[in-house]
């Protein structure tokens, strides 16, 4: 290796190539649960184009196998190196340009969620993907097609990403899409990219749709008996008509953590917490105050006609706390001694009848499941405490049988890449995985492109 090192600093300053020592714990791991981290033999931090051109062609070249992180917030373990590979980080990769008038930003990877907010505010506009991780950046967004609890509005990352520049393993540099909202022009590369887990090419630079931003928000938490009213009344919802921002399940244990953590009280009487085994969360935003004062009744309206305990309008320091308790319950469900976590996505309309056979499967498999996730989308959150790994596993492909059984999909946005390949190796179409194999072979030849994510090499 200590020649492809000598090689790797006459492409970048000496202090960007990172071995031994230097390599700190963090480039290991993501925060996948029960994976074990691996070292890179180097770690490279480019700040341009170019210089992952030349990193790229020479790692090609070797035949190196390249792995790219982004701040290493992921849950799938798609940003953990191959042992004796090149970890390329984009920490370095930091240009932002809003273009006020066309409600674009052009962004390098290693842009934060957070940095990109601060940068869109004083112009009025807001990039409306938000996965609950500010510190997440754009690349690793675009590489898991990230979503978060304003999907049921906006969408997912996909969605607002109009273009890219991305470098292929033998160094040419494709730009595809740009500042424009349609396009009929040949293969769409841009799409095809996205979600790819870093096994295609190095996205080096991301075309994103803003929107204006609205300034006036109303808050709605119902209480519910039962699982299954919850899950019914989400669809509901969704087509009211109020166009919510945020649909969010939460179940009565990981509100009750949410609580405890924030040390909030939320004025619900305990006779009705007692009653409760879950909540909807929605959130409203708009213009002004009357219309959403407006949509928030009739947001309540439905909550009742299904079967709601009481509706409570939360003020905003309350909202905020319980947005970001929301937020953060991966890692409450970690420090706790979470043993995995699930994201299965199922159509909206069989949200009901998937969570009440999940219910089924904790209690026939003495298993702890705690849920929270985003229901205007169908997609669940689950927590799994289970400490023996046999149950374990027979537990998660149950929970994904029953996800693939109603129409859904093993992963809605974490990605696949370590933690849920087998399951999703073991479900896909046959047919489907060659003609992916046959795309990555056509951008990745020699396979040095975050090799054994997503699927194993042929």
């Amino acid at each position: 290796m200590s020649g492809l090192i000598d090689e790797l600093r006459k492409i970048l300053p000496a202090s960007d190539v990172l071995v031994g020592d230097a390599i700190s714990e963090d480039y290991t791991h993501d925060e996948a649960l029960g994976l074990e981290p691996v070292a890179p033999a180097a770690v490279a931090r480019p700040e341009t184009t170019e210089q992952v051109s030349q990193l790229l062609a020479l790692a090609d070249r070797e035949r190196v196998p390249v792995t790219t992180r982004g701040a290493g917030t992921g849950l799938s373990g798609a940003a953990i190196p191959s042992e004796g590979g090149l970890m390329l980080s984009t920490e370095r990769m930091k240009a932002i340009e809003i273009d006020v008038d066309n409600h674009i930003a052009v962004v390098q990877p290693g842009v934060t969620l957070g940095e990109l907010e601060q940068a869109a505010e004083p112009h009025g506009l807001v990039y409306p993907i938000q996965p609950g991780e500010s510190s997440a950046t754009l690349g690793g967004n675009v590489a898991t097609n990230a979503g978060g609890m304003r999907a049921v509005k906006y969408g997912v990352t996909r969605h607002q990403v109009l273009g890219l520049e991305a470098v292929l393993p033998g160094g040419e540099v494709v730009q595809c899409g740009g500042k424009f909202v349609k396009c009929s022009s040949g293969y769409d590369l841009t799409q095809l990219i996205v979600g790819s887990e870093g096994t295609l090419a190095v996205v080096t630079s991301i075309t994103l749709k803003l929107v204006p931003r609205l300034t006036h928000r109303a808050t709605m938490l119902a209480p519910f008996e039962s699982v299954e009213q919850v899950t019914r009344a989400v669809p509901a919802l969704v087509q009211s008509g109020v166009a919510p921002l945020f649909v969010e399940y939460v179940d009565a244990l990981s509100m009750a953590g949410i609580e405890r953590r924030k040390e909030i009280e939320l004025g619900i009487p305990q006779e009705l917490k007692d009653k409760a085994q879950a909540y909807v969360l929605v959130v409203l935003e708009g213009g002004d105050e009357a219309r959403n004062a407006e949509d928030l009744e009739r947001v309540g309206e439905v909550c009742l006609e299904h079967g709601a305990l009481d509706v409570y309008v939360l003020p905003k320091n309350q909202a905020n706390i319980v947005i970001e308790g929301r937020e953060e319950s991966f890692w409450a469900g970690k420090a706790a001694g979470l043993s995995d976590q699930v994201d299965v996505v199922v159509p909206r309309a069989q949200l009901s009848a998937y969570m009440t056979r999940v219910q089924a499967v904790a209690a026939e498999t003495g298993t702890l499941i705690v849920g929270t996730g985003h229901a205007g989308d169908g997609n669940v959150h689950l927590g799994i405490f289970q400490p023996d790994e046999d149950v374990r596993a027979g537990v998660l492909n149950q929970l994904f049988d029953l996800g693939a059984e109603m129409g859904g999909e093993v992963s809605a946005e974490h990605g696949i890449g370590i933690a849920k390949k087998k399951y999703y190796n073991a479900r896909e179409n046959p047919a489907k995985l060659a003609l992916m194999r046959r795309i990555k072979q056509a951008f990745d030849p020699n396979g040095i492109m975050n090799p054994g994510k997503v699927f194993d090499p042929a």
